[in-house]
């Protein structure tokens, strides 16, 4: 990586004289400062098509306008965060700015004005850093202008594109500090900006501003629906790029199927959706195992939990467990299809007007089934579910709502989410497991480090519910057929 622009500073006595006194760049020529205002063509993009999601957007600002009438409401991207010195993490949109915008903009922040005439609605308004300076040095002389990371819209392109007005970023301080009228603002991505309106808002406001973005997101539009599709499609696609490389695999570690999956997400979206799970053998049974850094060794499991994000931001949550050599042993079977049975039966419950809850009861119920009748756990079945005792091998909860974020609309209610009812439109995973830990002495010896968990995401529809990631075979022998077939077998 290069190092930003910094001007050679010979000894004083070798500098030249103009270049030692020029004050606006210290340590550039005024011949060369003045070079660099010149020359340059103009790049202005024009006829520009609203982006895909553009009509989507603008609904779901008008229901956020609709909720909090006649007051301001301010929604951040967020900012780049520093990973090491002078370099800084990938950025990544906050959820609800994307949600709302369809913009991916660091630094740049959406405001709902009220309008000035007293009526209804709002005026809505995109803040963002326009085109960089070639006048004042800004666009070569600043560490971010776009000579260094590259040409960024104008205010019109934006406008365009976005359909939402533009005007300049750095503005928006100083006009918060002078706002008069209740505030509420999106927290946790923008430290200067909550600066800016320390004393006009208050966190319980603000968090009902977030909990409001987070329920909105809980039945998916089309537009969302078709992205959440698109993500499920490269996912399958990444799962069999791994099965073909699992040789591969062997002779390295872990980090090559995580290697391998992220390279079809970055060609085929905009990056994972989360840190993938690539778990052999043991690891199976760690949750969230993404250190990624374990041996895979032929006839143990592969336990791949992962998920392509759109370059719109969806993401898929799909895991398969595969047998590193392509065929079960028995006992792998067994547990195999256990939870296959489980999750059939988790899918089944998935309808409009079912709790949210009923796809856990009726997967955790055959896993509890499973677990008497191998006698690892005393029954009834129904003591074993009224106690929970299942849960020592079952472990967490057998679905959660999916969208831009992974575990979506994260902040809306209880009452609203799991105490809530199922309608067309959610998006839900539903991916029950069992786990047998390597150091259980509660199980056979040949259970233990055996861990497999099958997951799906699932479109509530009308009628009941679709499957988007059926391209993956599930059942144990369609899991080794579609091996032997990707592998030549």
């Amino acid at each position: 990586m290069t190092d930003e622009l910094t001007p050679e500073t010979p000894d004083e006595e070798e500098q030249p004289i103009k270049q030692r006194k020029n004050g606006l760049y210290p340590g550039v020529s005024d011949e060369l400062a003045e070079n660099m205002k010149s020359g340059w063509a103009d790049t202005e993009l024009h006829d520009l098509a609203p982006i895909a999601q553009a009509g989507h957007a603008a609904d779901r600002r008008a229901a956020l306008s609709a909720r909090f009438p006649g007051e301001r409401l301010v929604i951040p991207a967020g900012l780049l965060k520093t990973r090491a010195n002078d370099t800084e993490y990938a950025f990544r949109a906050a959820t609800e700015y994307v949600y709302l915008t369809g913009d991916q903009t660091d630094g740049s922040v959406l405001v709902l004005e009220p309008r000035a005439d007293g009526a209804e609605g709002h005026e809505e308004t995109l803040y963002r850093l326009p085109r960089s300076n070639r006048e004042n040095g800004e666009f070569w002389l600043n560490g971010m202008g776009e000579l260094w990371v590259g040409r960024r819209h104008s205010l019109d392109e934006a406008a365009a594109l976005l359909g939402i007005a533009c005007k300049d970023v750095r503005e928006l301080p100083e006009q918060l500090r002078e706002a008069t009228g209740p505030v509420r603002v999106v927290r946790g991505y923008d430290a200067p900006l909550e600066q800016a309106l320390h004393d006009k808002v208050t966190a319980e406001r603000d968090e009902e501003l977030r909990v409001y973005l987070s329920e909105a997101r809980l039945v998916k539009d089309a537009f969302e629906i078709g992205e959440l599709q698109k993500a499920v499609d490269a996912t399958a696609r990444g799962f069999a790029d791994v099965v073909k490389v699992l040789d591969k695999a062997e002779a390295t570690s872990e980090r090559y199927i995580e290697g391998t999956f992220f390279l079809r997400a970055r060609v085929e979206g905009n990056d994972v959706g989360y840190g993938s799970i690539c778990a052999a053998g043991p690891h199976a049974t760690t949750l969230h195992w993404v250190r990624n850094d374990g041996a895979v060794r032929s006839g143990e499991l592969l336990l791949l939990d992962a998920g392509v994000e759109t370059i719109t931001l969806y993401t898929a949550d799909v895991t398969r467990t595969l047998p590193i050599n392509g065929r079960y042993t028995d006992l792998q079977r067994k547990i195999y299809d256990a939870v296959y049975e489980a999750q059939e039966a988790g899918i089944a419950a998935v309808k409009p007007g079912a709790s949210f809850r009923d796809f856990h009861d009726a997967a955790q119920r055959v896993l509890a089934e499973k677990l008497v009748e191998w006698g690892l756990v005393e029954g009834p079945v129904e003591r074993v579910l009224e106690l929970g005792l299942q849960r020592r091998w079952t472990l967490h909860g057998t679905g959660h709502m999916l969208g831009l974020d992974v575990h979506d609309c994260a902040a809306a209610r209880t009452e609203s989410y799991v105490n809530g009812t199922l309608e067309p439109g959610m998006v839900l995973t539903v991916e029950p497991g069992l786990y047998f830990q390597a150091d259980d002495l509660t199980v056979p010896e040949e259970y233990r480090g055996i861990g497999i968990r099958i997951e799906d995401d699932i479109l509530v529809t009308e009628d009941g519910n679709r499957n988007l990631s059926t391209a993956l075979p599930r059942r144990s022998d369609e899991v080794e057929a579609w091996m032997a077939d990707l592998l030549g077998k």
